[in-house]
């Protein structure tokens, strides 16, 4: 766990925490040594914007958030590695980030350079591409973005384009990392193969035989679809494409547009027609025998036409592309020209103009090329894609294949104080040097708290004597580099500190790394998918590349095995439904919650899920809720609501449930259901816990309490082997419990491990206690049984409900361990009716008897006929020997109702089925309630058939 400190937790923290801390706790038990760690990622703007608003300096902020945040921890019931903790704040942390970053800027994979970067207004910081919201908006302040040219240091991300992609199938093997993430970040990696073309210019009216400036050289066009170059109607440049640019100089109208496209949403498409300059389709003049097809396109200046894409310029073709139809649809409205059909031989339908036809669309899809060009025409796609780039280079055209690839190097300047400060010195003779490793860290400034009241922009650029320095290398004056670094690098690399947390000389021993990477399991928020995923990938892979992860080409460089994403959390909204405000809490009367009301009216709010926020008033502090519920039951029922990588509706007052089984756990962990005088006397833990079932039905034959089966008296042996007697003489719920146990283990220790499906877990564990408590005292063993099924409950649930596990194993035990105590060897000899003994946590996680179930559970098959003709076969348990084979009624009970509850029988007997012939609803039947009035069954051989006999007619 690597928490920003922001001074409260939420539920949203509290529901990754908890998942975290159960498979952590489960690991535990099955032997592992697990690092469950605990982190700070205490640098950041929200400190130092804290700092500005209150006059408070940002370490105080942060550290006194830590200790109350830990204090919160502490209150939930997790289990955290605190001797790994760190803080990034601390010196000992960034020095290693420093000591990092000059390994990349070794390596060429840092550098600085002139870019036109996003600024946030508000924070007056550079922000990543991936810290713009997709509506232009700071991630982090919510201001609008604004360019601004400064000069920047980059991480050369993109040196890792390839293996950052190719990669992600390694991670989707056997589901390790969820498809939304993989299919996020291959969006923005963004690797596109296609094509390069070149527009060349024209001047409409203007002499050919005059030069072109320079500002006008031919237009560099990226597509993925070059079988649509036929259909071309227009280009677009982006807004600050050297043409465009260049053309603004002399074009009031077009610089007010791009004033104006500042404020225009992400998908507008305004758009702004250049005067007095087309472009021409390359494979218009003398290349194609296509007389329709306009050998000059008009310009637009759009939007929607990113910088970085490709050269900024994009060919516009809007009957095979969505967002081209509807830039034409709103600029132009003139018919489309279609070149792509769905099957050969066959003419696309008419052009109608796109403005008067709101049910037209365009064709996305690749097809057929549609041309008067017979070279051309009727060739799929993928052929006149090679097509297309041969016949260009045979007529001297310039064309290329090529890829595109959408990421772009990792801005990691910053200007605040609050971060690592850049280990860059900058010296008018040598340039930018790195600072040697013995001056490490470099410490960012002691500025008094007042300093930072009110204060905008940066303080270190601002602190001449922290900045002025000496150059490491010609010794000559010099100024420290006063950015700091994306707080994203100091959780980029996190993981492998927590492995090495002491270290002063490097940021993690080889052999530690190689022993403790990657990292098995991560649990967190979709939302850092992107961003901090990404980064701690690329950091990876190239820390693979060096000394201090040899291991670490061996899986690739990859840092996290197995990615959980949990959903978030929304909290219950009440909102007027006239008017769609969100009330306040005073403001809905909650006495009957079942149906709130609006205070002062007889109207009932709008209620709703929504994520959790002050503006909705819908927040819920988890320190409440566990104060309230405990911290058990607030787990447990966290778990229960919803799958883990679902959205979670919470609802408390569905936490009473919750609260109702654990007091159910605990009130069987009182051994209520043994007689005290039978128990004092006859009851001996065995010293295995995980004791097999037939050991222990030998066990109790050997104590005179297993009698024998009751085939065996006066009759020879009918089994096959001794186990099977032992388990034919247990009554019939007896059995049943003892396979409820074993299913249950079996079923949660997959959930636990594979499946992670933590709130199934509670589902089983709820259905095993409602079994413990159900089963009817049938013998004198079924205490023993009620025993062991509650020793293994109480082990299942620990990791998920500690305290009561905790509390019901020291009651089971100081209970019913009385014979145990003088036993030297019985691991469970210290437990006394006072509390005194172990934890259960050492004594490990049930282990399923797997080989008992075929024997606890016989399965046998059995045909359905009707009328004596077959109609499928199913498997059943076989008749309880409990029903002598004189009771054919008992028998003939017993397997129907188990054939009715298959698969098949269901759909056989179903109530629409039609399987009797009749309507339904039916009148009940004189045998039984499943069979219309006049059928009978018949069950030979105690179940190895069943016939359903029809009336006679």
């Amino acid at each position: 766990m690597f928490p920003y400190p922001s001074g409260t937790l939420h539920l949203g923290h509290l529901r990754v925490y908890t998942i975290s801390d159960v498979l952590a706790r489960f690991k535990r038990m099955q032997g592992y040594d697990v690092l469950h760690p605990i982190g700070w990622d205490a640098f950041g703007l929200p400190a130092e914007n804290a700092a500005i608003e209150r006059g408070v300096h940002p370490a105080d902020w942060t550290l006194q958030n830590i200790e109350a945040m830990k204090q919160q921890m502490m209150e939930m019931g997790g289990r955290w590695s605190w001797d790994k903790e760190f803080r990034t704040c601390d010196p000992s942390f960034y020095k290693q980030t420093q000591r990092l970053f000059l390994m990349l800027y070794e390596r060429g994979l840092a550098y600085q350079a002139e870019s036109l970067v996003n600024w946030d207004p508000v924070d007056q910081t550079v922000l990543a591409n991936e810290q713009v919201d997709a509506n232009g908006h700071s991630w982090r302040s919510g201001a609008k973005v604004e360019q601004k040219m400064l000069k920047q240091w980059f991480l050369k991300i993109k040196e890792f384009q390839q293996p950052l992609l190719k990669d992600l199938d390694k991670l989707a093997e056997n589901g390790r990392w969820p498809e939304r993430v993989l299919a996020m970040q291959r969006n923005w990696i963004g690797r596109s193969v296609g094509t390069k073309l070149w527009f060349d210019l024209h001047k409409p009216g203007a002499d050919e035989s005059q030069p072109i400036p320079a500002a006008f050289d031919p237009v560099e066009v990226f597509t993925t679809r070059a079988d649509t170059l036929l259909g071309v109607m227009y280009v677009a440049l982006s807004l600050k494409h050297p043409i465009v640019q260049a053309l603004a100089k002399e074009d009031e109208a077009l610089r007010d547009f791009l004033e104006r496209a500042k404020n225009f949403p992400p998908d507008s498409k305004e758009g702004y027609l250049l005067q007095g300059i087309e472009a021409r389709n390359p494979i218009a003049e003398h290349v194609l025998d296509d007389t329709e097809l306009a050998e000059t396109v008009p310009i637009y200046v759009a939007p929607y036409v990113l910088d970085d894409y490709g050269s900024g310029a994009v060919m516009g073709v809007p009957a095979h592309d969505a967002r081209d139809f509807a830039f034409w649809r709103q600029n132009q409205g003139t018919p489309v020209r279609r070149v792509i059909v769905a099957e050969p031989n066959t003419t696309p339908t008419s052009n109608p103009t796109p403005r008067d036809c709101e049910t037209d669309k365009p064709m996305l899809e690749k097809g057929y090329v549609v041309s008067p060009d017979s070279g051309f025409n009727n060739l799929p796609s993928d052929q006149a894609i090679e097509a297309v780039v041969d016949r260009l280079q045979n007529n001297g055209k310039p064309v290329e294949r090529s890829e595109h690839w959408r990421l772009r190097d990792w801005l990691v300047s910053r200007q605040r104080y609050w971060g690592t400060p850049i280990p860059i010195v900058h010296c008018s003779s040598c340039g930018p040097v790195p600072v040697l490793d013995n001056h490490l860290p470099v410490k960012l400034p002691d500025l008094p708290a007042s300093y930072f009241h009110g204060k905008t922009g940066n303080p270190l650029a601002e602190d001449n004597e922290w900045k002025t320095t000496t150059c490491p290398k010609c010794k000559g004056p010099a100024e420290r580099e006063t950015d700091t670094m994306d707080t994203f690098m100091d959780s980029s690399w996190y993981f492998f500190r927590f492995l090495d947390p002491h270290d002063d000389n490097a940021l993690v021993k080889p052999a530690i790394a190689d022993k403790g990477m990657p990292v098995d399991v991560y649990v967190g928020g979709v939302e850092h998918a992107i961003l901090h995923l990404l980064y701690a990938r690329f950091i990876s892979k190239f820390l693979a590349t060096t000394k201090l992860w040899p291991s670490g080409s061996d899986v690739l460089g990859e840092p996290f095995k197995q990615l959980i994403t949990q959903g978030m959390v929304h909290g219950r909204t009440y909102s007027d439904p006239a008017t769609g405000r969100f009330l306040r809490p005073e403001e809905v009367d909650l006495s009957d919650e079942s149906k709130p009301v609006i205070r002062g009216t007889d109207m009932a709010p709008r209620v709703s899920y929504e994520k959790m926020s002050k503006s909705k008033y819908n927040g819920v502090d988890p320190g409440v809720t566990i104060a309230k519920y405990g911290a058990d039951a607030t787990r447990a029922h966290m778990l229960f609501q919803a799958p883990i990588s679902d959205v979670l509706e919470w609802d408390e007052q569905k936490i009473t449930g919750v609260q109702r089984w654990l007091s159910k756990v605990l009130k069987l962990s009182q051994a209520f259901w043994w007689p005290e005088k039978e128990l004092q006397k006859g009851f001996r833990p065995s010293h295995k816990l995980d004791i097999k079932v037939v050991t222990l039905l030998a066990k109790l034959r050997e104590y005179g309490y297993l009698e024998a089966a009751p085939e065996l008296r006066n009759k020879p042996f009918p089994y096959k082997t001794m186990e099977e007697e032992l388990v034919a003489a247990l009554k019939h719920s007896d059995a049943e419990l003892l396979s409820k146990i074993q299913e249950t283990i079996v079923s949660v220790t997959k959930s636990y491990s594979e499946t992670y499906s933590l709130n199934t877990i509670i589902s089983d564990l709820m259905t095993l206690t409602n079994t413990i408590w159900d089963t009817p005292h049938a013998s004198i063993c079924t205490p023993w049984f009620k025993w062991y099924a509650t020793m293994h409950l109480l082990r299942m649930l620990a990791p998920i409900a500690p305290g009561v596990a905790e509390e019901g194993w020291h009651i089971l035990h100081g209970k019913t361990n009385h014979n145990a105590r003088d036993d030297g060897r019985n691991p469970l000899r210290a437990y006394t009716e006072a509390g005194a003994g172990p934890s259960i946590f050492i004594f490990g996680f049930p282990k399923a008897d797997v080989n008992v179930l075929p024997l606890l559970n016989p399965k046998r098959v059995c045909v359905v006929q009707f009328d004596g003709k077959k109609k499928f076969e199913t498997t059943i348990k076989p008749v309880p020997n409990s029903i002598p084979n004189v009771d054919s009624r008992g028998i003939q009970k017993c397997v129907l109702e188990q054939v009715l509850d298959t698969e098949l029988g269901q759909k056989y007997f179903g109530a629409l089925a039609g399987t009797w012939g009749v309507e339904w609803p039916l009148s009940v039947g004189q045998v039984f309630s499943a069979m219309p009035l006049g059928w009978s069954v018949r069950v030979v051989n105690r179940g190895q058939v069943i016939n359903f006999v029809g009336p006679k007619k």
